[in-house]
Order: structure tokens, then C-alpha cells, then sequence
């Protein structure tokens, strides 16, 4: 029997779906307006041999940034960080034990960089440093994209964890 997945992915409760909605409603106005700088840019460059001095460096950020919310909400649907040809060899128990030791080792990886982003967001706070560019970005600003990118997988991964433990009707 397979998972009835048309409603979306597994939720571990309404908490997490708010974050998951809050996540897609962000990267998605982040995506458009990548979008339209980017269309922007080129229609000036084209047309009127005019370019706009900060998009680069926008660009670059909303980069980040998708990247970093795009990889959570892929854990979440359970498309990201799995090898189907071998985690379906397994039988049900073992499959979850797998799944468990992933989570866990990549919670504490997570939680790993999401401090150490921190710490170098703090860093750049405190020295009051800029980015060399013609907005002269606080770095502390799109340095924050690192640990809150590493703080929104490993929150989606502690909702993995928590259905992984779950064993679905019909198994074992």
C-alpha cells in the first residue's frame, strides 16, 4: 500500500505547517523578485545601456537564500537527502532505524553550522563591518540568511524525526 501523498508531505502537526507555509510564501516572494531584478537588469543593460549598481549584489543574497529555504522545504517533502534504489531495499524496522541515525547526524550537523553562523554574524555585528559594494550592506544582514537557513532544516528535520517514528498501517 502507498502513502496517500496528494494532500502533501507528512506533517508532524500545525506548527510545522505554518513554518513550511511561512517558508514557501517567503521563498516565493524572494523568487519573483530575484526575477524581476534580474529581467529588470537585462532590459536596461539591452536597451538603454544602463545597469543597476546593487543587482549583483541582491541577487547574490536571494541566492542564498532560496537555497537555504528551497533545501528545507525539499526535506520536508522528502525529496532531498535520499537514495531510493537502496533506503527501499530495507525492510520497514530497519529502513526507520536508518532514517532515524540520518536525522539525528544531520540535526547535529545543522545545529553545528547554524552556531557557528551565528558566531560570524555576531562577529560581523560587533566590528560593524560592510559589505564593499555600492549599498554597503551591513554583512551582519545577509550573514543572518545562515543560521536561520540552518535553523528552518533542522527544525524541519525534528519533524522528520518525530514521523519517522511513527510505523504506518500494514508495516510490521
Amino acid at each position: 500500500m502507498t502513502p496517500d501523498t496528494s494532500r502533501g508531505p507528512a506533517s508532524a502537526g500545525p506548527a510545522f505547517d505554518l513554518l513550511a507555509r511561512i517558508t514557501g510564501v517567503l521563498t516565493g516572494a524572494v523568487l519573483v523578485a530575484l526575477v524581476l531584478l534580474v529581467c529588470t537588469e537585462a532590459v536596461l543593460r539591452g536597451f538603454a545601456n544602463v545597469s543597476l549598481g546593487f543587482a549583483e549584489e541582491l541577487t547574490g543574497y536571494a541566492v542564498v537564500m532560496l537555497t537555504f529555504f528551497g533545501a528545507a522545504l525539499a526535506l520536508r517533502s522528502g525529496s532531498l537527502f535520499q537514495v531510493h534504489f537502496l533506503f527501499e531495499r530495507f525492510a520497514p524496522a530497519p529502513r526507520r532505524i536508518v532514517l532515524r541515525l540520518f536525522v539525528v547526524t544531520a540535526l547535529v550537523i545543522s545545529a553545528v553550522l547554524a552556531w557557528k553562523g551565528y558566531d560570524l554574524m555576531a562577529s560581523s555585528l560587533s566590528r560593524g563591518k560592510f559589505a564593499p559594494t555600492v549599498l554597503r550592506t551591513p554583512l551582519w544582514i545577509p550573514q543572518l540568511l545562515l543560521p536561520v537557513g540552518f535553523l528552518l532544516i533542522a527544525t524541519f528535520l525534528v519533524e522528520q524525526f518525530l514521523l519517522c517514528g511513527r510505523t504506518p498501517r500494514g508495516e510490521d
